[in-house]
């Protein structure tokens, strides 16, 4: 009977223990902290790479694409004039070459760079990679390509090339590096093409080609099968298959084209061409490289929009020291002129009839476009999508700003007066 008696005794303390269990009695809950969102901002963001004269450091300015606005702007070296981007967008390293450094500096703390410092001679011109950890620059003073490691931001290695490098392109699935020796001037035929295995920084043979007489620019095709190769002398845009570092196909866009760009959306070459007034587009889909011919007076650079609906480019007139700028946008699939833009009409400063004078760049997101103006001392900023907001709407494509670039060292025109701004070089947009 004991027994009995302990059993039930134990059966009612349980049942207390479960009922007072189920009763009001206070429990701590866990709120989880969320942190701040990101800055919808800096979602998306152009650079734009400014020189200050021969004695006075230039600036690299961040914008916010979404806002319009600048975000911050990084001190760089003398005479900068070509940047580039690491693979995943983070950082961006600026060719300095008078004072032969390379600049680097987060998109994320945008007014605080690096300094890194190349051989004296060596007037690095291009900035290059698809890679996270390794970013390339073409030395054009003493033919060689260094090698930055991009989480020490130093110098891993010194590549020997050809004379004069002046434009590099990496296939974007990291195995090689493509480079574009122009050559000494008035030397004909002493341009080539070097290509470099990265992944053990070895140099192949120079890419044969009866035709290298003044290369100046490379493009590589979004499989990494083929790089193009702009040769500015014979007006050639050569297809070089990536596996062999073979020529196989080759078509005219005409002679003194000096700039172009790859539209992976599209897979299409865009080529300008200053002299001949005209931009020529070429469908790499096939080494049939057929291409259409659009006309743009003195035409200097070109974008493509990511979303593939329309293509722009920059061109400029001169008349009496006076240079008048303007952006032409074209239907990317009918090539029909649908719009001008009048930018500037300013006295010309800078090197006439490059892509320096009126550099472009298509924001990630497709709803701009922006152009350095290097005579003006702005960046245009082009909205490419309608502003239907009421009171202030606006069709697409319509000019919203021309962003002052930051001031230079140079003195006021008029006492007490603010000196005049930096020029504009280059424009870079971020993935």
């Amino acid at each position: 009977m004991s027994g009995k008696r302990v059993g039930r005794a134990a059966a009612i303390l349980l049942l207390l223990l479960i009922c007072t269990s189920c009763g009001d009695v206070y429990r701590p809950v866990a709120t989880p902290v969320v942190p701040p969102p990101p800055n919808p901002g800096f979602a998306h963001i152009a650079v734009v790479v400014s020189g200050n004269g021969p004695n006075d450091p230039g600036a690299g300015t961040t914008i916010d694409v979404s806002g319009d606005s600048a975000v911050g702007e990084a001190k760089l070296g003398l005479m900068p004039g070509h940047a580039g981007l690491v693979a995943n967008g983070s950082t961006v390293y600026v060719a300095n070459r008078l004072d032969d450094t390379i600049s680097s500096f987060s998109i994320f703390s945008p007014t605080t760079s690096t300094t890194i410092s190349l051989p004296p001679g060596s007037s690095p011109a291009f900035v290059h990679t698809t890679e996270f950890s390794t970013a390339y620059v073409a030395n054009s003073g003493n033919g060689t390509v260094s090698a930055i490691n991009t989480l020490l931001n130093v110098v891993s290695a010194t590549i020997t090339v050809g004379v004069n490098p002046v434009a590099l392109s990496e296939t974007p699935n990291g195995q090689k590096l493509y480079v574009v020796n122009e050559g000494t001037s008035g030397v004909a035929g002493s341009g080539s093409v070097s290509s470099i295995n990265t992944p053990d920084r070895s140099v192949n043979p120079p890419v044969a080609s009866g035709s290298w007489t003044t290369p100046v620019w490379a493009v590589a095709r979004s499989d990494s099968g083929r790089v193009y190769v702009l040769d500015a002398g014979t007006g050639l845009v050569s297809a070089i298959d990536t596996a062999t570092d073979a020529v196989v196909a080759s078509v005219s866009v005409g002679a003194g084209a000096n700039y172009m760009i790859y539209d992976k959306g599209r897979n299409r070459v865009y080529v300008t061409n200053t002299p001949g007034n005209s931009v020529s587009v070429l469908d790499v889909s096939t080494d049939t490289l057929t291409a259409k011919t659009v006309t743009v007076a003195n035409p200097l650079s070109v974008a493509a929009l990511p979303d593939g609906s329309r293509f722009y480019v920059a061109g400029a007139t001169v008349s009496g020291g006076t240079v008048t700028s303007q952006v032409t946008v074209f239907d990317a699939s009918s090539y029909a002129a649908s719009k001008t833009i009048a930018l500037t009409s300013v006295p010309q400063i800078c090197t006439p009839n490059t892509p320096v004078e009126l550099s472009m760049a298509a924001a990630a997101d497709s709803t701009r476009v922006y152009v350095g103006n290097c005579d003006a001392g702005n960046t245009a900023i082009i909205r490419t999508t309608p502003n239907n907001s009421p009171g202030s709407s606006a069709p697409q494509d319509t000019l919203v700003l021309n962003l002052p670039a930051p001031v230079s060292a140079q003195s006021p025109s008029s006492p007490g007066g603010t000196p005049p701004p930096q020029n504009p070089v280059f424009v870079l947009a971020g993935p």
